[in-house]
């Protein structure tokens, strides 16, 4: 029987990394002495004559693997692995030096610019195999290291897109929240109320507000709802909808009298009505800390109620300043939660303010808390300054004392002002 014809030694695993290699030398017998036993194992061979010459090879088709001479006349090994190095590449490619030299001087010389590994000529087959296995394991690392970096950037991509999506549609719920309080400042003919509300974020969960409950009779209250973000905006809105000024058969504060007309409900009978309605209806894992006012515009009574949100600020015409309330239980965290009312009267040139925690709460770069003083003494710098400006100045001295105009937390308040 004839023979079977000799077969390649193509022992290199079929997920071989190094696939071209491209032979530096400017013997022709030493390349082809290589390139032999290269092409035996199954590899894709390149030669050139000189550094030159690779260095156009490179740039025509990056070789996975270079094998040079380090002496050749022009442009030697050192010089083209100097070369080789700066050239752009998308994977890394991995240079052997061949040289007759093994002074340790010679070896820090290669490998500093830029030789991977060196082999000593003439080469031998078993230890050119074995350098060639070493620098696939690393090229192989190397690959697997940029396909996931790859993957890593092409993920960070679209979490950017994600993000960039989600931080538009915030800034328009931020929009649509402070839309929430549409009159910042109204003259109500005896008294003007100005508000103000801050997010510490995108969205928050503050809420302040006004609604009409009566000829020269009006409701002025402020929310914190528990949390911060989307879910406490959320229930924010949904709070709005029950305290409405514009539908007033909506609002729970408000019951029908004759002719169409509404009148208040007492505010601590509005806030059981609140507790009651979270904790039966709306199930959810938020609270949410208020103060409601019945405000007459006419006498100057004003009767409010407090669920354990900060007690509210009365500054006299003089520029005293005394807080009203006796604290109680936010809304939403006990059934049958009880509320109490104080009732005082505002003059002319009196103000009630109704503030968040994030203003008596707010803390200074030691860590202390403004606290009801630190506000008082604020409200007495204040007294000439009434209105908006008020407010605004306010939040400038809040900054100033926390050392950041990017607060901790929510910052609001509605402040309503009899005039002289």
């Amino acid at each position: 029987m004839p023979r079977a014809a000799p077969q390649p030694d193509r022992a290199s695993p079929p997920d071989q990394t190094i696939r071209r290699v491209l032979v530096v030398d400017d013997s022709r017998v030493q390349r082809r002495i290589v390139s032999a036993s290269l092409r035996r194992w199954g590899f894709e061979v390149d030669e050139a004559d000189s550094g030159a010459q690779a260095l156009a090879r490179c740039e025509r088709a990056a070789p996975d693997l270079v094998l040079s001479d380090w002496m050749m006349p022009g442009m030697d090994g050192l010089k083209f692995c100097r070369a080789f190095r700066n050239m752009r590449r998308e994977t890394y490619g991995y240079f052997i030096l061949l040289t007759s030299r093994s002074d340790k001087a010679d070896i820090a010389c290669g490998l500093d610019a830029g030789a991977d590994d060196f082999l000593t000529k003439p080469v031998n087959p078993a230890e050119l195999r074995a350098r060639i296995a070493a620098g696939d394991r690393i090229l192989r690392m190397e690959r697997e290291l940029t396909e996931k970096n790859r993957l890593i950037a092409s993920t960070l991509d679209e979490l950017q897109k994600l993000y960039d999506s989600l931080d538009s549609d915030l800034i328009e719920a931020r929009k649509l929240q402070q839309s929430l309080v549409s009159d910042r400042f109204r003259d109500l003919g005896t008294a003007e109320i100005s508000m103000l509300l801050r997010s510490s974020g995108h969205v928050g969960g503050d809420l302040v507000g006004m609604f009409p409950a009566g000829p020269m009779r009006i409701g002025v209250y402020g929310i914190d709802v528990s949390g911060h973000g989307v879910s406490s905006a959320l229930m924010t809105a949904r709070l709005a909808g029950y305290l409405s000024a514009s539908a007033p058969d909506q609002n729970v504060a408000l019951f029908q009298i004759a002719n169409g007309q509404h009148a208040m409900r007492p505010p601590a009978q509005t806030i059981s009505a609140l507790n009651r309605l979270i904790l039966d209806e709306m199930h959810t894992e938020h609270y949410f800390t208020m103060v409601l006012a019945d405000v007459d515009l006419a006498r100057g009574d004003v009767t409010l109620a407090q669920a354990g949100h900060p007690c509210p600020a009365v500054q006299r015409a003089s520029g005293a300043v005394e807080f009203v309330g006796h604290g109680g239980l936010p809304v939403g965290l006990l059934e049958g939660a009880r509320y109490d009312q104080v009732s005082f009267r505002l003059g002319p040139g009196d103000r009630l303010l109704i503030h968040s925690d994030g203003i008596v709460e707010c803390a200074n770069r030691s860590g202390r808390l403004l606290d009801d003083a630190g506000l008082a003494a604020m409200l007495k710098e204040l007294r000439q300054t009434s209105g908006a400006a008020c407010l605004e100045s306010l939040v400038w001295k809040l900054a100033d004392f926390a050392g950041t105009e990017d607060f901790a937390d929510d910052v609001s308040a509605a402040m309503l002002e009899f005039k002289r």
